[in-house]
């Protein structure tokens, strides 16, 4: 399939996810915003930087590039859509799911490893995991605090929408392994579709077996059996 795994002014995980998907034997290629989706497209990756120098608000700008239309278009047809930090934030902007991220309860950027229970594994994002079992993912955020109001919270909630939730290393969910704020620890969720998601952490950075560190292979290999 061909993945598209689209740039913006200031994007910078691009090259690691074309990379990683690369290592998962999908076919992905960058694409610059402004050029438009290609045809066909099978999948689509909004990764991770500081689009537009996060000006305004985080993923604000990017979000109403002409070319989240045809995101928009290409979910609605059920192609799989994530987006991974910055990229996850440029998905809530566009309504690709609810909520919004924004300034980590520290007020400072945060790069670190943390701990992810996985809550629905019933996902193509999460079908590689058992429900309830612990992954390592890197964060690097200073705007990676999952914001929203109580009535869609409930929602998500209720139709087992959330994907992550920050936890210990034994899987218990707690204010101390929250690293941003983020309400009820969520660190991933999903869309209408559960062909559409949004994460604050990195799969990408550890799906490489030469890097030694493989738990975020699960997330990308939506693309390699969609």
């Amino acid at each position: 399939m061909t993945v598209a795994v689209i740039q913006f002014g200031g994007s910078n995980c691009d090259r690691d996810t074309l990379r990683a998907l690369d290592a998962l034997g999908v076919d992905a290629e960058l694409v610059w915003h402004e050029d438009g989706l290609p045809a066909p497209v099978e999948g689509i990756v909004l990764p991770g930087g500081f689009s537009y120098g996060d000006y305004l608000r985080a993923g604000a700008m990017a979000a109403r590039s002409p070319i989240l239309d045809e995101v928009r278009e290409e979910a609605e047809n059920g192609a799989p859509v994530l987006g991974i930090c910055n990229g996850a934030q440029i998905g809530c902007e566009a309504t690709l799911t609810p909520g919004a991220f924004t300034i980590n309860e520290s007020a400072r950027f945060q790069c670190e490893r943390v701990h992810l229970r996985v809550e629905n594994a019933t996902t193509p994002w999460t079908e590689g995991y058992d429900e309830g079992e612990v992954v390592e993912l890197p964060i690097a955020h200073g705007e990676g605090r999952f914001e929203i109001d109580d009535d869609q919270l409930d929602v998500l909630e209720d139709e087992d929408r959330v994907l992550f939730r920050y936890c210990d290393q034994d899987g218990t969910v707690t204010d101390e392994a929250n690293p941003n704020g983020s309400k009820h620890n969520v660190a991933g969720i999903v869309g209408d579709r559960d062909t559409i998601a949004v994460m604050m952490p990195h799969p990408e950075r550890v799906s490489l077996p030469d890097i030694g560190h493989t738990d975020g292979q699960g997330v990308l290999k939506a693309f390699a059996e969609s």
